[in-house]
């Protein structure tokens, strides 16, 4: 058994690193070095077996949310990320309350609201401090 742990263990490396950027496998290389070493110390086929599928069990449980949230920390910039920071003009009233007011940023017009939940008037002087959805959120500057 113990060339059986040892190709399993490569299979599932090799498979792993076949697959770059994506975890596959490597859970269950581990159990299978679990396995190895059990083996190596004369533990029956069943206890091999029964402790490649825990340890892989347990890695798999333990690692992936954390491995896939490091693998998937890159944010898809889009166009809108662009406007954030950018100072426009009102053009129509913002009013949180009434879900109205539109803002020229960057030469486009934006749906808007204000961060504060304070009304803006027309004219009034704002910078772009997010996006959500296809509103963008700005917050009135001086001058």
């Amino acid at each position: 058994m113990i060339w059986i742990w040892i190709g399993l263990m490569v299979l599932f490396m090799i498979g792993e690193a076949m697959t770059p950027g994506v975890l596959v496998s490597i859970w269950f290389a581990g159990g299978s070095l679990v396995a190895l070493v059990s083996a190596l110390f004369g533990a029956p086929l069943w206890l091999q077996i029964a402790l490649c599928l825990v340890v892989s069990l347990a890695l798999l449980i333990a690692t992936r949310p954390i491995a896939i949230r490091s693998i998937n920390q890159k944010k898809q910039a889009t166009n809108a990320d662009r406007m954030i920071g950018q100072t426009g003009v009102v053009t129509e009233e913002i009013d949180n309350l009434k879900n109205r007011g539109q803002v020229l940023v960057g030469g486009n017009v934006w749906s808007a609201r204000t961060a504060t939940n304070e009304p803006a008037q027309a004219g009034a002087k704002v910078r772009v401090v997010n996006i959500e959805g296809v509103k963008a959120v700005v917050e009135e500057i001086g001058g």
